[in-house]
Order: structure tokens, then sequence, then C-alpha cells
């Protein structure tokens, strides 16, 4: 019974299967048969390569957008640049070869927009030839911030040119750290804001020096001789080559010299105030030549300091041929003999500037006056600042003299620094306190004095006659300043032919 019960959970399988698992294998053999066949051809036509992929084909390089050129396309695209480039520079003067080794702009289009720009500030072809780094500046990070820092400053428009042609290396500079310390020194050294752009226009290579060099030392030796220091700022603004003058070579040499003709450092200094230009003139081109050429015409060596301290333009003009002209002049109109002329120039070294028409003018007034062409002569070489002097001035000087004073013409001859004494300042009162007191004097009593020493004389009773014979002899030299201050309003000067700028 057993037995029959365990059949019956576990039936024995049929040994042919049923209808539809028949048709389900069929299936199944059919797919395999499909399979199998497509695998056979797929091996007949490509074989496998063991252990690698079958690569895929490159790209073609024309039908990509995004093919990169190899370095020597690069570089023969740069050089073809390059040559169109140096073939605009050849078209305006300059050499591309001057630029072969500078970083130029790759198109014509900006190296033409760099070059009109600077055409526009007033720069020529000829320019850019004799400074061809000009045109390696951009024109907005370089040359555009340069030109609007110094147009603040106040540099004029119509001074640009020159200024660009004698510093063009500013195109290149900092405002920052080239162009603002440098101002930023001249304020300091008490030059005026408004005096500022007229220095750099004077001398823009003050622009590209630095600040603890040849400034420094020029300045700190021009205090260290006696000039004040609240003059430098005046020097400067009227000479600022002082501040490019390096002092072992330039300066020095030349203080040394004026010193060696008896010049006290401290009157040099006060010259260098007056006239600071006179550091200019070359010492061995100009200074010593001129000084030698005095002594030949007759200076003593003792009168070159006094020569030097009135008229400091002397050690810079051309000054033999101006002598030997000046010498010819005098001898022919006024018959001063060779040995005279040197006291003329000792006693008034502006005569050696005066034009031919002034001296005549003044040597007929006085003959006109009625004085021979001797006396003439003699009162020139005694003081020659009758070549000078205003003609109205000296007019009514002598209307005075000869209608009210009534004094004799050789009392002239003796004294003619009576010309160069004011009418109604000086004349005129004395003359009148001298004829109420009844005094009888000379000329040069009457004037060679201060008006506290003239006070003084008018308390005396009577005059000394050896105090009046004193006083006759009259130092010519003590009419210089009074000259050399009315230059400005005489005209007779012949400053034409002077070589350098005041």
């Amino acid at each position: 019974m057993m037995k029959s019960l365990l059949f019956s959970v576990h039936p024995t399988p049929p040994l042919l299967p049923a209808p539809h698992l028949r048709k389900l294998l069929r299936l199944r053999a059919s797919s395999s048969s499909s399979y199998a066949s497509a695998s056979a051809s797929t091996s007949t036509s490509s074989p496998p390569r063991a252990g690698r992929r079958s690569p895929r084909p490159p790209p073609s390089r024309r039908s990509s957008l995004y093919a990169r050129p190899s370095l020597l396309d690069m570089e023969r695209d740069r050089a073809a640049r390059r040559a169109d480039v140096d073939a605009f520079l050849s078209s305006l003067g300059v050499d591309p070869g001057e630029l072969a080794g500078l970083e130029l702009p790759v198109t014509v289009d900006v190296m033409r927009e760099r070059a009109e720009f600077l055409r526009s500030l007033g720069l020529t072809h000829e320019d850019l030839a004799a400074y061809p780094l000009a045109l390696g500046c951009s024109v907005r990070k370089n040359m555009v911030p340069v030109l609007d820092y110094l147009g603040k400053l106040g540099v004029r428009r119509d001074a640009l040119p020159d200024l660009l042609r004698r510093y063009p290396q500013v195109l290149h500079a900092s405002v920052v750290v080239d162009l603002a310390p440098v101002v930023k020194y001249l304020q300091g050294m008490d030059v005026r804001p408004v005096d500022v752009p007229r220095v750099l226009e004077r001398y823009p290579e003050l622009l590209g020096f630095k600040l603890e060099g040849t400034m420094s030392t020029s300045v700190a030796y021009l205090v260290g001789i006696g000039v004040a220091r609240r003059q430098i700022g005046s020097v400067i603004t009227r000479f600022p080559e002082v501040l490019g003058m390096r002092v072992g070579k330039i300066i020095k040499p030349f203080v040394e010299h004026l010193e060696a003709i008896r010049l006290q450092r401290v009157a040099i200094a006060r010259i260098i105030e007056k006239k600071p230009y006179v550091l200019g003139f070359g010492l061995e081109d100009k200074v010593k030549p001129n000084i030698d050429a005095l002594m030949e015409f007759g200076v003593r060596k003792e009168a070159l300091a006094s020569i030097v301290m009135q008229y400091p333009d002397v050690l810079g003009i051309e000054l033999r041929d101006k002598l030997v002209a000046q010498q010819s002049l005098f001898e022919s109109s006024i018959l001063v003999s060779r040995d005279d002329f040197g006291r003329v120039i000792e006693r008034m070294p502006q005569a050696i500037s005066l034009g031919r028409a002034a001296v005549l003018k003044h040597v007929n007034f006085l003959t006109a006056c009625g004085f021979r062409l001797s006396q003439v002569s003699k009162m020139v070489v005694a003081c020659p600042q009758l070549l000078a002097l205003n003609m109205d001035i000296m007019r009514m000087n002598f209307e005075y003299f000869k209608n009210e004073m009534e004094r004799d013409l050789e009392e002239l001859v003796d004294f003619p620094a009576f010309f160069t004494y004011g009418l109604e300042s000086t004349v005129r009162p004395r003359h009148e306190m001298v004829a109420r007191k009844g005094f009888t004097c000379s000329l040069a009593w009457l004037l060679n004095c201060s008006d506290a020493k003239f006070d003084e004389r008018m308390k005396y009773d009577t005059i000394g006659v050896d105090e009046m014979e004193a006083e006759d002899s009259s130092d010519m030299n003590t009419f210089a300043e009074e000259v050399e201050s009315e230059e400005d309003e005489y005209s007779d000067y012949d400053d034409s032919d002077d070589e350098f700028v005041r």
C-alpha cells in the first residue's frame, strides 16, 4: 500500500513530450541554427584579431571645423604679417632693421594707427626715422596716458613736437614710476606749479633723470658755494639744464676758474642767482678764450673780476670779433687809443655790445653841445656810461646845467658822470641847497656822495679845499650798477649776436 502511494505522488514522466512542448523545442532549434549560420558568415568575411579592437578610421582634416594649424603654418603666417609691417615702415622712411628685435603689431592697420597718431602730434616722417622706437609704443597703453599727464601739468600743445623730438623716450615712460616723482621733486625745490610745464618744455630730458643722481648733487653743490636755498627754485626755472650738469666735470671747474681770476665765491653765487645760464658757457671753448681775449685787448688782470661781476654775459658771447669791431669803432669815431680802450671795458664792459648807431648818436649829441671830439674822448674814457644813457635824460641834464647852473663846459669834461644823476631826484635839489648856502663847489663835491653825506656837508659853514679836491677824483665803478639796472630801459645794447639763451 505504501508503495502505491509513493508512485502516485511522483508519477513517472512520459517518454514523449506533450504537443506544445514539441513546438517550443522546434522554435529553439531553429533560432540556434540561424545564429550559427550568421556566425559562420562573419568569421569567413573578416577573421577576428585576438586581443585588439578594430581601429576607427581617422576623420578627414578638410571636413573638420576644429582643425588646428601646425607650428610651421603659424610661423609662416607670422612671417608674412611681419613682412607686410616692414614694408609699411619702409614706406614711412623707417629702417625696419632698427626694430628687428621689437615686438610690433601683427597687422599693418595697427601700425598705421600709431604712425598717424604720432603725426597728429606734430612729428614728421623724419622724426620717426630718427627715433623709430616711438612706433613700438601702444597708443592706448603708452602714449595717451603720458600725453594726458603732460597736458594736465600744463605743457602746451604747440610745445609737444619739440619736446618729443628732444626726448622721445618719454613715450615709453610710466607716469607713476618715472614722471610723477620728477615733478614732485621740482615742486620740492620751490619751482612753482605754474613754472613746472615751462621747465619740462625747455629741458624735457629732465623726465628721464633719477632723483638720487645728478639732480641732487648739482643742487647740493650750488647751495654749498653760497647760492641761497630760497633761490634754487628760481635758478632751476630759468636754467633747468643745471640739474643735468655733473658737478665734477662742469660746475666745479667753472667755479674754480672764476676763483682763479680773484672772484670770491659769494660773488659767484650772486651771479648764478641772477643769471644762472652762465653755467652753460663752455669752460674750454668760451670762458677761457674770452678771458684771454680781454687781457689781449688791454684789460688788466686785476680788473677781470670786476668785469665779470658787472657783465657776466661777457663769458659766453663771441667776444674776440666784438672786441675787434668795437676797438676799431672807438678809435675812428671817438679817438680812443688802444690803451684807453682797455680802461673803457674795465669801467663799463657792456660797451663791448654797444651798437655802432648808438655810439655815434651819443657822440653827435655831445659834439652838438659844444664839446670838441678830443674832450668827448676824455669824457668817454672816464665815464663810458655816457654812451648808454637815455638821450632825453642827458638832454634835460645838460639844459639845466647850461641855463640854471651856469657853469663852464670844462667842468663836465672833468666830471662827465654828471649825466648819470637824476635831475629831479639829485641835481636840482642839491644845487638849490648849495646856492642858498652860497657855496662854490665842484660837480664832484656836489654829486659824488650819498644823501646822508650831503646833508652832513650842508651843516658846514664853509667848504674845505682839501675835502673838495679829494672828491674831485670820482670812482666811475660806482655808476656801473646804476647803468646795469637800467639796461632794460635803454635799447642801445646790441645783443642780437649773442650765442646763448637768456
